[in-house]
């Protein structure tokens, strides 16, 4: 099903949660979260996540390690500029700092927030991507 009012929503999960900073993991958790990329695409939305910009900059700024200054400088900040532009987030997999924060940013512009694909436009009938090797998604606390 083809959505014609596509929302632009950013995927917001775990990126160092739960890693060690483990680049392997950290890859994992990227592919997790762009595995709700395609079926947002085609329910006629624009998936984006952050680390899609702000790991080329990393590259670009020579950040050398997680925390230095060229990473402090972009990775969080990038995703908020996209999330303030965004229609809503999509806030998927288990604890992480930084995935909530993109929440945060997002009610505090007024945003939409989904804590499930099937509770986007469009995307009601949509298996979780989880299911096939991503994230489970995310539970909100209640009061949140």
């Amino acid at each position: 099903m083809t959505n014609t009012q596509g929302l632009m929503i950013l995927i917001a999960g775990p990126y160092r949660s739960g890693t060690g900073d483990d680049p392997a993991k950290m890859a994992a958790n990227v592919h997790a979260m762009e595995a709700y990329a395609l079926p947002l695409f085609r329910a006629g939305h624009l998936p984006v996540l952050g680390e899609w910009f702000a790991l080329p900059l990393l590259q670009l700024a020579r950040s050398q390690r997680i925390g230095d200054a060229p990473f402090n400088e972009i990775f969080h900040p990038i995703s908020e500029r996209i999330v303030a532009r965004c229609d809503g987030v999509l806030r998927i997999g288990g604890a992480s700092q930084g995935a909530d924060q993109m929440v945060a940013v997002a009610q505090a512009h007024g945003r939409q927030v989904f804590y499930r694909l099937q509770d986007i436009p469009g995307c009601e009938d949509l298996p979780d991507p989880y299911r096939l090797g991503g994230h489970a998604p995310y539970r909100a606390q209640s009061g949140r």
